[in-house]
C-alpha cells in the first residue's frame, strides 16, 4: 500500500499507548479522529532503546514546547509493546505518548511497512480536520525529520 498522499484524510486508527506522568505511566488508547480540532505529529521509529530512534524521540522531547506551542501532540508509533515502550520512555524520559502498533496494522495503513524489517522511519503531520498535510518517509532509516523542520510544517496550517 502506497502511503497516503498530502491532502488526502489521514488513516483513522486506535491504538493502545502509555504517557510517562512523572512515576506514572498512563496507559490508554489513542484515536486519531478524537484529535479534531487541533494538529498532530506521527513520529513512525523502528524500535525503542535503538540508536537512531533514541536521538530522535530524544529531539521531539527536547522541543517539546516547541509542538505544544503550536498545538499539536506528539504521538511515537513502533511495533513494540506497551512494556517495551515504558522502559524505553522512562529511560529517556520522552515526554510524549508511545503507541504500540504490535501488528503493524497503522504502519500498513500509511503504506511505510517493511518486510522482514518491520518499518520506514517517517513523519506524518495532520490537521485538525484529519487531513495529511505533510509528510517525510524515509528510504532508509538512519535519518529523521527534525523538529524545526516539523515545525515549519505546522506553521503553515
Amino acid at each position: 500500500m502506497a502511503t497516503p498522499a498530502v491532502g488526502q484524510p489521514a488513516p483513522d486508527f486506535t491504538l493502545p499507548g502509555l504517557t510517562l506522568n512523572g512515576p506514572e505511566a498512563l496507559r490508554s488508547d489513542f484515536t486519531l479522529s478524537q484529535e479534531k480540532g487541533h494538529p498532530v505529529v506521527l513520529a513512525f521509529y523502528p524500535g525503542d532503546n535503538t540508536p537512531v530512534c533514541t536521538k530522535q524521540l530524544c529531539s521531539y522531547t527536547a522541543g517539546i514546547e516547541v509542538f505544544r506551542g503550536l498545538g499539536a501532540p506528539v504521538w511515537g508509533i513502533s511495533p513494540q509493546g506497551l512494556d517495551s515502550h515504558e522502559e524505553f520512555a522512562r529511560s529517556h524520559s520522552l515526554g510524549f505518548p508511545l503507541l504500540a502498533d504490535t501488528e503493524r496494522t497503522v504502519v500498513k495503513q500509511y503504506g511505510i511497512a517493511l518486510p522482514g524489517l518491520g518499518l520506514r522511519r517517517s513523519v506524518f503531520v495532520v490537521d485538525g480536520d484529519g487531513v495529511l498535510r505533510w509528510k517525510e518517509v524515509g528510504l532508509i532509516g538512519i535519518t529523521y525529520s527534525n523538529v524545526d523542520t516539523i515545525a515549519a510544517a505546522l506553521a503553515k496550517l
